[in-house]
């Protein structure tokens, strides 16, 4: 393996020496860290193809990379050092806006918030919203379906995009860049690649799906008895407010209070604690008043039936950004208070309340002390159902201590969404920290299929290998 060929063979840079790879070779969680022959940054598609061609050649594993924002260490080379990184911020042009289409096509390489940014410039909306938007870039938002706040009126990544260009395994450059809302004509080769780790390919370009931009938006902060009053205020807002609810959070009041306590900013709104909270959002297209107004609406019948106790809505930008801060500073708070440990899952809505009751009583009984902290997108079903040491064992002396619960609380948590009829991984991917634990829930059918698919295209095995398959 002569690595000045590899050098020679595309514009952009090539990293070989350790103190430039560092950024490269560990996850955004400092979780897991790795090794590699060297770090490729391309300018261009070609480029790309270019080194997957001399990784081919050469027969040496590739570990695509993003932002390097994930959460499962799936673009996080092994300990080996034999794997190139390819990392695609370089390639990070918006190339168009087809404002008629509602289209945008952007590099991979392209952050999330240079979309939303893009978009709105044209008076579009781009609607996926994730806490990294400054950081992951859309290449890595489709290779892991990133999910986000706003799954429940606009759909994931997959549901918003349109086409696709991938350089394959061996190098080839496949054009799928087609802004096309119906084509029947054969196999979905988009859908292949959307949500495939890199394990498959390369997602060099797409076409993602824009939407009109709101006239006005409100949200209100909730407190509610129980999720299952949750969930019948959910199914009121729906039947209110149809498409225009955009987002409907849960959170425990633990979450709340891990918010206030390591952010200085947070302020709690309403008169008296619950046990738990919803945040919703309503986007109007005519403007900020008929958005309140409809919020108002959906909590005065909310309140009548029992479903909700008090409320805060808000009635400016500055109130808006607070209240949608209590939800998105939990995993910054929960990560202040010490060691962690995550279920990122997906449940039918109308399991999740007995999920709840009955893990969080199966979890009390088997590892006592440890104190939940529940909060997801409950309007598509996701939950993030998280773990920290109770208050006075969150020292480093008794990190060990808690992380030897990892794998028996990981096994309780994930029979029990099984039961339930859910998924281990809503939005975070397998990468290496769910892979394993997958081959306990999937069917012998379904993990043949995979790896049929992963044979076809990718008969080498170099495409970030050791990720998401068993």
């Amino acid at each position: 393996m002569d690595i000045d060929t590899l050098r020679s063979s595309f514009k952009g840079r090539l990293l070989t020496e350790p103190a430039d790879m560092v950024a490269f070779l560990t996850d955004w969680r400092d979780k897991w860290t790795g090794r590699a022959v060297a770090v490729a940054q391309p300018d261009n598609t070609e480029g790309v193809a270019a080194v997957l061609r001399w990784c081919h050649a050469n027969q040496v594993p590739v570990v695509p990379q993003g932002g390097n924002t994930g959460l499962s260490g799936g673009a996080t080379p092994d300990a080996e050092g034999l794997a190139l990184v390819l990392s695609l911020t370089r390639l990070n042009r918006v190339r168009q806006i087809d404002s008629v289409n509602n289209t945008i096509e952007v590099d991979a390489g392209v952050t999330l918030q240079q979309v939303q940014e893009a978009a709105r410039e044209a008076g579009r909306l781009f609607p996926l919203s994730l806490a990294a938007q400054g950081s992951c870039t859309i290449g890595g938002n489709l290779a892991t379906n990133a999910g986000g706040v706003q799954v429940l009126r606009y759909g994931n990544a997959r549901a918003l995009c349109l086409g696709l260009e991938v350089v394959t395994a061996e190098g080839e450059i496949w054009d799928g860049l087609r802004g096309l809302r119906k084509d029947n004509t054969g196999y979905d080769l988009r859908d292949l690649y959307i949500g495939s780790e890199g394990t498959l390919g390369v997602i060099t370009r797409a076409v993602l799906q824009l939407f009109p931009l709101p006239a006005g938006q409100a949200v209100a902060f909730v407190a509610v008895p129980t999720p299952a009053a949750a969930i019948a205020l959910l199914q009121l807002a729906q039947a209110r407010l149809g498409s225009s609810l955009t987002a409907f959070e849960l959170m425990s009041d633990a979450c709340i209070g891990l918010v206030e306590k390591h952010v200085d900013a947070a302020r709690f709104p309403l008169g008296e604690r619950s046990d738990w909270y919803v945040l919703l959002e309503v986007s109007d297209t005519r403007g900020e008043v008929e958005a309140g107004e409809a919020i108002e609406a959906v909590l005065e019948a909310g309140m009548e039936e029992a479903l909700a106790t008090d409320a805060a809505l808000s009635s400016s930008l500055s109130q808006y950004k607070a209240l949608w801060a209590l939800r998105e500073d939990i995993s910054e708070a929960q990560g202040a208070e010490g060691k962690t440990i995550k279920h990122d899952i997906s449940l039918p809505i109308s399991h999740i309340a007995g999920f709840v009751a009955q893990t969080s009583e199966s979890l009390t009984d088997a590892f006592p002390g440890q104190r939940l902290v529940v909060f997801g997108h409950l309007g598509d079903g996701n939950l993030h159902f998280n773990l920290s040491p109770s208050p006075d064992r969150c020292g480093t002396e008794h990190v060990a201590e808690f992380l030897a619960l990892e794998a028996p609380i990981n096994t309780l948590v994930h029979d029990a969404v099984v039961v339930h009829q859910g998924s281990i991984s809503a939005e975070h991917g397998l990468g290496v920290l769910r892979r394993d634990e997958s081959a306990r829930y999937k069917s012998p059918v379904e993990l043949k299929l995979m790896r049929a698919i992963k044979t076809a295209l990718d008969p080498l095995n170099l495409m970030n290998p050791g990720k998401l398959l068993p």
